[in-house]
């Protein structure tokens, strides 16, 4: 069997260079490349195509979840390993719905890493064998849809992604996510959650403000 080409997604140097180190010394796969923002990770797995993607699910410009479903839309199937310092049910589920069947939780050791990169060689080489593969479009399509099939499709999605634009556009300066949702009559998560989208199509900036304690807070503006 061919080596398996991985992509590390990691905004951490520290915890690239361990991980990178972590999947070398397994011999069946060989790191095709790295990435530290969604953006970059999309543009990546469009490049490479590679059999596995290492994704943290904290990146500075939008979530791993989010750089996921971006990902599967476009037709995306390798495998994910989700690596993450969340142990939140909502991150797990969904994780869950875009494919993800292995987890790294932070701090992780070489055992760990072992057990997932094994636990993945065995699938893809089982898959190869059939002449198949893991992921399928079928299966990437039903991925796409909701996990439990209770939901439906959030409509006006689109609509609301515009909106969000907008307001960005109409700014003088950068506004923070509870800003922003502030002005459109929706929580804050919701909001960075469009804000997410807009960068990772490059219609929208990220940058991070520092004071204080603790992380420093985001803030968005429109791409000139």
């Amino acid at each position: 069997m061919r080596p398996l080409r991985a992509l590390i997604v990691e905004d951490d140097k520290a915890v690239a260079l361990v991980t990178r180190r972590f999947v070398e010394r397994h011999g069946a796969f060989v790191v095709a490349g790295e990435a530290a923002t969604g953006r970059a990770a999309l543009e990546a797995i469009e490049a490479l195509r590679p059999d596995l993607v290492l994704l943290d699910v904290h990146l500075p410009d939008a979530s791993g979840i989010e750089v996921l479903r971006v990902a599967r839309t476009r037709g995306f199937a390798g495998e994910v390993v989700a690596v993450t310092a969340a142990r939140d049910l909502e991150t797990v589920r969904a994780a869950r719905a875009f494919g993800v069947r292995h987890y790294l939780v932070k701090p992780f050791g070489l055992e760990a890493m072992r057990e997932r990169l094994e636990a993945i060689r065995a699938e893809l080489e089982q898959a190869e064998a059939l002449g198949v593969q893991v992921l399928d479009q079928r299966a990437v399509d039903a991925m796409l849809q909701p996990a439990d099939r209770q939901r439906p499709a959030p409509a006006g999605s689109q609509l609301t992604l515009d909106r969000v634009a907008a307001v960005l556009e109409t700014l003088e300066e950068s506004a923070s996510a509870a800003e922003i949702g502030e002005r459109l009559g929706m929580s804050r998560v919701s909001a960075r959650r469009y804000l997410e989208r807009l960068v990772i199509e490059g219609r929208a900036e990220v940058a991070p403000r520092y004071g204080g304690t603790g992380r420093p807070e985001l803030r968005y503006s429109a791409r000139r």
